[in-house]
Order: C-alpha cells, then sequence, then structure tokens
C-alpha cells in the first residue's frame, strides 16, 4: 500500500497534493518532450492539453468546442486564449499566467462561419506571437484543429505539423500529484459502487443507478461524470457501450463502466453483478474474465511490454469475433490520465506488433469481457494499474475478486440466504451457492 489516499481538503498540519508542484512539472514535461522534438511552438486546442500545459478550466461544457487555445514558444513561457469573461478570470485568478491569458475566439466548431474571419485571426495571434520570438519559420505542432483555422495558419506562412505525439509523451508518465489525482479519483468511485450495489434490486432502472451514481460522485466533490455505462440483462452480449432505461430483473447480469473526473482526472472502472442470484453460466464466464485479467495484473511491473500483457488475452475469435479490430476494447488496456484513453494502448490489435515498455508512472486501466455460454449474459471487469518502481499498485478497491449479487433478499430450499444485513462483506455468488431460479421458493 504505497498509494496514499488523503482527505479533500487542503491543510497545514500535513503534507498532501501540492497543486503548485503539480503545475510546475506538468509544463517542465511539455518543455522537455519539445526539447526533443523538431517543433518551434505547441499550439493546443484540445481541452485537456490546454489545461496541462496552462493549469486553467472553464467547465465540461467547453470540452468539445475546440474554441480556447494556447500556445507554448520553445523556450517561453505559454499563452492563453480564451473567452472574455474567462481570460479575465485567469489574469485575476492565475498568477501563473496573469497578462498571458487573452480573450480570443475560435469558430466553436463551424458555429461562426468562415466570412466572419475567426479562422484568420486566431492565425494573425499565432504569427505575431512566433514572429516576435524568431520561431515563424519553425515547425508548429497542433494536437487537434478546424481545417479553416489550419489553412489561415498555413496562408500566414506557419508550417504545422502533428503536435499530439509531443503531448501524448508528456503525460505518459504521471507526476506523484497527477498519481494521488487518479487514486483520489478512483476512492470516490469506490464509494459511488458501494451505494449502487446497496440500491440495486429486481425493478430498478438501469437510469436510475445512473443518476444515483452521479449524485454520489458530484456530492464528493467530482467536476464531470463524463459517463455511467449501465448494461444489463440481455444488453451485456453484445456490449452497447450506453444506458437505457431497461429494469432489473432476477438472475439479470449487470454491470457498469463509470467515467468521471476529479480535479480533471478521470477514472474508468467496471464491475460486475448479478441480480438476486447468479446463474452457473454468469459464475463460468466471471471466473473467465477474472482470470484473463488478473493473468495480466500479474505481469505488470517495469520492464515488462504491453506486447507481453496483450498476448495472455485471448484472440478475438475465441470469444464470438472475427479479427481484432471487430473485438477492439473487450479485452483492452489503456492510459488514464486527463483524457480516458491515454497512452499506452493495450490490444492484441496493435501491441503485440507495437510493444511499450511498462515504466514506474505509468497509469492505466485494464479491462477484460467473457460472453456466457447461455448466449446473452457476459461479464466485463476492469482495475486501474499504477507502475511502481518494483511492481505495480491497484487503485481500484471495491470488491471484485467473485461475482457479486445484489439484492439477494430470497429464500431456497435449503434456507435463508445471506445479505448484507447479516454479512459485512457483499455475498457472492459462491457464498449464495449458486442456486437455481428454481430453487428459489419466496422472498423474505
Amino acid at each position: 500500500m504505497g498509494i496514499k489516499t488523503y482527505g479533500t481538503m487542503a491543510v497545514d498540519w500535513e503534507q498532501r497534493i501540492n497543486f503548485d508542484r503539480l503545475r510546475t512539472e506538468r509544463l517542465a514535461k511539455t518543455r522537455a518532450e519539445m526539447e526533443k522534438s523538431e517543433l518551434g511552438s505547441l499550439l493546443c486546442f484540445d481541452m485537456n492539453n490546454v489545461r496541462y500545459i496552462t493549469a486553467t478550466h472553464i467547465g465540461t461544457w467547453a470540452q468539445d468546442k475546440a474554441n480556447r487555445f494556447t500556445l507554448l514558444p520553445r523556450g517561453d513561457e505559454p499563452i492563453l486564449w480564451d473567452f472574455g469573461s474567462a481570460a479575465r478570470h485567469h489574469q485575476l485568478h492565475c498568477p501563473w499566467l496573469g497578462e498571458r491569458s487573452r480573450a480570443g475566439i475560435s469558430m466553436l466548431r463551424g458555429a461562426m462561419s468562415p466570412e466572419m474571419g475567426r479562422a484568420e485571426d486566431v492565425a494573425r495571434k499565432i504569427r505575431i506571437e512566433l514572429e516576435s520570438r524568431g520561431l515563424h519559420k519553425e515547425p508548429v505542432g497542433v494536437d487537434i484543429i478546424e481545417p479553416p483555422v489550419l489553412f489561415a495558419l498555413q496562408k500566414e506562412g506557419l508550417t504545422v505539423v502533428d503536435g499530439q505525439p509531443v503531448m501524448s509523451e508528456a503525460r505518459l508518465i504521471k507526476t506523484q500529484d497527477e498519481i494521488a489525482l487518479l487514486n483520489h479519483a478512483a476512492m470516490m468511485v469506490d464509494a459511488a459502487y458501494d451505494e449502487l450495489y446497496r440500491a440495486m434490486k429486481p425493478g430498478m432502472r438501469e437510469n436510475e443507478a445512473v443518476g444515483l451514481v452521479s449524485k454520489v460522485l458530484y456530492d464528493l466533490g467530482s467536476e464531470y461524470v463524463e459517463a455511467v455505462n449501465a448494461i444489463s440483462g440481455e444488453r451485456c452480449n453484445p456490449h452497447p457501450h450506453v444506458f437505457s432505461d431497461r429494469v432489473l430483473r432476477p438472475g439479470d447480469p449487470v454491470y457498469y463502466d463509470i467515467l468521471q473526473s476529479y480535479m480533471g482526472y478521470r477514472t474508468c472502472y467496471y464491475r460486475c453483478f448479478t441480480i438476486g442470484y447468479g446463474s452457473h453460466a454468469m459464475v463460468d464466464a466471471y471466473k473467465r474474465c477474472r482470470d484473463y485479467l488478473d493473468a495480466a495484473i500479474e505481469l505488470i511491473r517495469p520492464g515488462r511490454t504491453t506486447a507481453e500483457v496483450a498476448a495472455v488475452w485471448p484472440k478475438a475469435t475465441e470469444f464470438g469475433f472475427p479479427n481484432e479490430e471487430a473485438a477492439f476494447a473487450l479485452q483492452y488496456g489503456h492510459g488514464v490520465g486527463l483524457a480516458i484513453w491515454e497512452r499506452p494502448v493495450i490490444s492484441r490489435l496493435v501491441s503485440l506488433d507495437h510493444p511499450v515498455t511498462l515504466k514506474p508512472g505509468m497509469v492505466f486501466a485494464l479491462e477484460t469481457f467473457w460472453p456466457s455460454t447461455d448466449g446473452w449474459s457476459a461479464a466485463r471487469i476492469e482495475e486501474e494499474i499504477v507502475v511502481t518502481e518494483k511492481g505495480h499498485e491497484v487503485i481500484t478497491k471495491f470488491p471484485a475478486e467473485k461475482l457479486m449479487v445484489a439484492g439477494a433478499h430470497y429464500v431456497s430450499v435449503e434456507g435463508p440466504l445471506p445479505t448484507t444485513r447479516e454479512h459485512e462483506s457483499p455475498p457472492s455468488a459462491d457464498v449464495i451457492d449458486m442456486i437455481s431460479k428454481s430453487a428459489l421458493i419466496e422472498q423474505i
């Protein structure tokens, strides 16, 4: 247990997350990756990259607009252009930016039509800054960009190249404060799963589960509940990745993926349950799913490769898919940080031929899937892993070693079944003795 869990406040009597250090180290890592590249500057429109470089945030409503942007010239400080009132706020409350926070509007993903001249205005702003530093002849690395803005930058005589590799590499190894924030975010989901487990029963709808989880997370300080994928019953196979209003029934499998953000740092955290009892087919599928996950986790340590991890997972053809692209993300690993899917990606689709060596400070999620023999249910489990100096640490703590049964308030021919009122920990399917539906004769 090397990674600490802190309280939710800053205090004077204990060293906790250091946000000044977080800001300083993220910018230093970005500069270090730029120095290794050909880039004279980085121009970022992606909200996560903007936050990583400038330590600013204006709410998730702006997440998909590609409107605010930052320029990091080689050897200099970042400049941020933002909505006018937000830019003013940063000037007053973000001393690490000060007057380098400026008003600037791009095209709002096409809402500003080309004749309004916003693309040309953005390009002029960038050229002026680079020219004043003698960097206008050097390549400008861009992460994401609207085509009119790209064309306008080129008309200004700037050479635009792909800047995503630089940012991806900068964000690959997490700092100690980033790891602490990721651990804190996972702790919040632990609590959400506990509340959800206690609430699940026949008659509950998937969308009600989403509402319950969202409230727990926002009450604990989440700034963004990105998604709660609630999947139950026959919807488990194939996996649709989106919740509905389906009603839970006795014997249903149900799995969830909870994606949320604390101080920008995300979670991707599956758990799987059955309602009332667990069928033999579902218990077997869960065990297979867990075995594949544990085999991958066992390999996580510095020096191992993503190819070695992916190799322990089944081929797509072994669980009903024609090829690895068709089964992509079902047996999967992906970095977690300010975004849900960061480097490294671990998949039989790409990792066997393009291995990445695991290093301390990498944080990623490993997730597995297995369909049951009944043809409609399936298991899905996920753990978030930190690569440490000597091995790894799992930061997702809600029980998942065995299939958990929620809403187990039944009596079988062999006597009453255990419930959470009688046991400190959630009952698993084997505690309930994997009883079949025909063995249930009455409800408590």
